[in-house]
């Protein structure tokens, strides 16, 4: 009995101890199933970001937990570059010569004429504007001289084939403060030219300003004001504002050898003047001589001068 007893007790040791292991090796696997894996750590985070990245102009969330307790990383918040720039900043359209800075604040209607967008902005104006260029440098500086003494600004329509043999002048005149206006390559009547010619004339202009100064052009001026319905295509096709004039110096009529030409440029402008006059003028040396003079002469009869930039790029 004695032996047989031992041997009964031996066996109950034994069926225990085994139950007992078997029982940690369950606990130990249901701890081991709670942690998460690399694959479950990296796919959540992958998810979250697509889930929580805010659309354009929200802000990102705060990060969040899981229902583990576990804090997710949150969003990375999109960076100016993928277009979430605030809204207090305006971002800068690609070859505009237009300053955020600048308000619209005109527009041009039919007969060439700048007109308010608004009643309470100043109608007296007028645009001033010189073709032919880039001549020569004291011609530039002189008239940019005056335009800096009267804070005024104007449009200077270039020809391509001037550009290429003196892009100095044309960066001169940029560097100056000058916009710059597209007069054609050649300078050749264009109203009666092929789609494919017109085009080269303007666009060839277009893609050099832009190469030598970073900006395109944003407004034409048809050699002759003889443009024609193809011109108008072309440069509503380049974004450009096409325009002849309202009013005429005729300075282009002038002579070296003709006398009072300042008084006869002035008066060929005042005669015409009114509200929103588009002026045409050249780089003539007498142009420049009679520009103080004649900006003098419209301040006193309550002219101003309007930036070209604050004029909207399409007619109306």
């Amino acid at each position: 009995m004695g032996k047989q007893t031992a041997a009964l007790l031996l066996a109950a040791f034994l069926l225990v101890s085994c139950s007992n292991t078997d029982g940690n090796s369950s606990n130990a696997a249901k701890e081991t199933d709670n942690q998460p894996t690399a694959a479950t750590t990296t796919a959540p985070d992958t998810a979250a970001t697509i889930a929580t990245t805010p659309p354009a102009g929200q802000a990102s969330p705060l990060p969040s937990a899981d229902s583990a307790g576990t804090e997710t990383a949150p969003a990375a918040t999109p960076s100016p570059a993928a277009g979430t720039e605030p809204a207090s900043v305006t971002v800068p359209v690609e070859g505009s010569t237009a300053s955020a800075e600048v308000p619209l604040l005109y527009h041009m209607n039919k007969n060439y004429d700048i007109i308010p967008n608004d009643e309470g902005t100043e109608k007296k104006v007028v645009l001033l504007t010189f073709d032919d260029g880039p001549k020569e440098a004291a011609l530039i500086n002189s008239m940019m001289d005056t335009l800096d003494k009267h804070k005024a600004k104007a449009i200077f329509f270039v020809n391509g084939y001037r550009v290429k043999e003196h892009p100095e002048l044309m960066k001169l005149i940029h560097e100056r403060g000058g916009i710059l206006g597209n007069h054609s390559w050649d300078h050749i009547v264009l109203k009666d030219k092929p789609y494919a010619e017109v085009k080269k004339q303007i666009e060839d202009v277009q893609t050099t300003v832009k190469e030598i100064t970073g900006e395109a052009p944003q407004f034409f001026r048809p050699p002759h004001g003889a443009g024609g319905d193809v011109s108008k295509k072309v440069a509503a096709e380049n974004g450009l504002l096409y325009m002849t004039w309202s009013v005429g110096s005729l300075d282009w009529e002038m002579k070296e050898t003709d006398t009072n030409k300042t008084d006869k440029l002035i008066e060929n402008i005042t005669s015409q003047l009114h509200a929103g006059s588009n002026i045409l003028m050249h780089e003539l040396p007498w142009t420049a001589e009679a520009l103080d003079k004649l900006l003098t002469t419209l301040e006193g009869k309550g002219y101003s001068f309007v930036d070209p930039r604050s004029i909207e790029l399409k007619m109306r």
